[in-house]
């Protein structure tokens, strides 16, 4: 659907609302912010503390959390409309269908004891044939498993029927990521009479999604990460019991805009933050922090009047696989793609074991191949990186993967840029010296769970105890305040500087085209996403 300022979206039962509270205009602090100087004045943490508060309310009336097709992802929505109707903006509200799921699988073994986290730990599949439910328990057989865990693919582990020579009737069959189709290994692992399988990650980072035609297979199928996969491989024999069971169907759900009054449509800036949670818990981190300092910059900036257009947007469904970016960038046309000058993304900025990540447009680090990443990515990360060399601040990069709601800009060949202060990685000795905090413990300790929260129910208090004393401070909840604040100026600095400026881009004004990019740089490419996982083959 085009989004543009003459053409308003569909809009929900939530902007209808709005439209008879006849909410007040806010009142400003300060001269209209135009400057990176003003917009970083401006942009007042405590205001965006408001908006998490806010977020928070609303998670704790829906049941704990704010997932797209629930009531509230819905309430969430309603907020966000409020506030850019009330700040002088004219909302769009676009709907969309995904299909929702509630996920009641299980991995489980008796000895030692251990209970995986579905989401976190393995995911079930989703073969294009369908995902088999059911409950397997047996002993655990690893198959042809390379103990080393290669991270190229390389592992043939359950490709061949004869991979499973004299498996036992009713085993759990352990086989590795490699270099064959997933469905191949689960229907060989099926014919060798096993009960479940497996599949674990080879040394790579994240979760995958098991796509392809797996036609026939009955048993229970689930992926597990890198660090599952050892710890099961380190037990052979050990009983364990995998469960797929789930529940599905389509529901709508929405994203959410707003421009400013003027600029080049022809030129337009783009800056979103995923609005959903996942299931498990209030998502404040993931990503009312992006959504919250991202909202906070609109309001500063709704009386600008910038040389190019901004576009601020809200994606619904980015945890169910990036599908309110991905349904937004599929319905423009050639013409409105071209008419987009870059994307930036904000998605987990207020860690509470943070880095300062810098998505890498350059590709300093050779984590991206050839191409993929879009001409002008470059010169988006060296906005940020001034911005923290400005502030006397440590940063470094951060994969240029696709893994969030840039993934569908970058796949037109639209340069993007974000920031991201960590997820369930672990932190390095180094960075903990650079940065602050814990070495050895994950940036999020409570990334996609219950206590990403602001009221720090479900913490391991002893660790945050630990987290807090590491970076000098108190943390609110799951929220690291000063990380927060910081990367709220950094991404309300960014956003002023493009709006009046996107000559730094290779090959200036315009959109991909006009940046240099490809016009599907990388389509073929599969990521391993660490943060949100995208279906692959193998």
């Amino acid at each position: 659907m085009p989004l543009t300022k003459r053409r308003i979206a569909a809009v929900t039962a939530a902007a209808a609302v709005v439209a008879t509270m006849g909410l007040a205009a806010p009142a400003y602090a300060v001269p209209v912010a135009d400057t990176p100087e003003k917009i970083v004045k401006a942009v007042k943490i405590s205001q965006v503390m408001n908006h998490l508060k806010a977020l928070q309310r609303i998670a704790d009336d829906n049941d704990g959390n704010r997932a797209s097709g629930l009531p509230g992802y819905d309430a969430s929505v309603d907020y966000i409309v409020e506030e850019l109707t009330r700040a002088g903006y004219t909302p769009e509200v676009q709907e969309f269908p995904f299909t929702y799921a509630e996920e009641n699988s299980a991995m489980s073994r008796e000895d030692p004891a251990t209970t995986w986290v579905d989401g976190q730990d393995f995911l079930r599949n989703n073969f294009d044939s369908g995902s088999p439910e059911g409950t397997g328990t047996g002993p655990l057989v690893p198959v042809d498993f390379e103990p080393a865990f290669p991270a190229d693919g390389t592992s043939t582990s359950g490709c061949e029927a004869e991979d499973f020579t004299g498996f036992p009737a009713g085993g759990v069959a352990l086989v590795q990521r490699g270099s064959c189709d997933f469905s191949l290994k689960a229907l060989n692992a099926q014919a060798a009479g096993a009960s479940a399988v497996i599949v674990s990650n080879d040394g790579r980072a994240g979760l995958v999604g098991m796509i392809g035609d797996a036609t026939g297979l009955t048993i229970p199928a689930v992926f597990a990460s890198s660090e599952a996969g050892q710890d099961l491989y380190s037990t052979p024999g050990a009983t364990v019991t995998v469960t797929v069971d789930y529940f599905a169907e389509e529901r709508i759900t929405y994203n959410v805009f707003a421009e400013t009054n003027t600029g080049d449509d022809a030129n337009v800036v783009m800056a979103g933050a995923h609005l959903d949670s996942v299931q498990a818990g209030a998502g404040i981190n993931d990503n009312g922090s992006g959504s919250a300092a991202l909202l906070e910059t609109a309001i500063q900036m709704q009386r600008v009047e910038p040389t190019n257009t901004v576009r601020f947007a809200w994606w619904g469904a980015e945890e169910e696989g990036l599908l309110g970016a991905d349904y937004y960038v599929s319905n423009l046309t050639p013409e409105e793609i071209d008419d987009i000058a870059l994307y930036l993304n904000f998605d987990m900025i207020g860690s509470p074991n943070y880095v300062y990540g810098v998505y890498d447009g350059d590709n300093s680090s050779g984590t991206a191949p050839e191409g993929f990443i879009p001409a002008g990515s470059a010169e988006i990360e060296d906005v940020f990186e001034q911005f923290y060399a400005s502030q006397g601040l440590p940063f470094q990069d951060t994969e240029f993967s696709g893994r969030s709601d840039y993934g569908p800009f970058i796949a037109v060949g639209i340069p993007a840029g974000g920031l991201f202060t960590g997820a369930e990685g672990i932190k390095t000795e180094e960075e903990a010296a650079r940065f602050g905090g814990l070495a050895g413990v994950a940036y999020d300790p409570c990334y996609h769970q219950l206590c990403d929260n602001l009221t720090g129910e479900g913490q391991d208090e002893v660790l945050y105890k630990d987290l807090a004393r590491s970076v000098k401070q108190r943390l609110t909840g799951n929220v690291n305040r000063t990380a927060l604040d910081v990367n709220s100026d950094a991404l309300a600095s960014a956003i002023i500087t493009f709006a009046f400026d996107t000559s730094s881009l290779a090959g200036g004004e315009g959109g991909a085209d006009a940046a240099g990019g490809p016009s599907t740089p990388g389509g073929g490419f599969l990521h391993d996403h660490g943060h949100h996982t995208e279906a692959a083959a193998r």
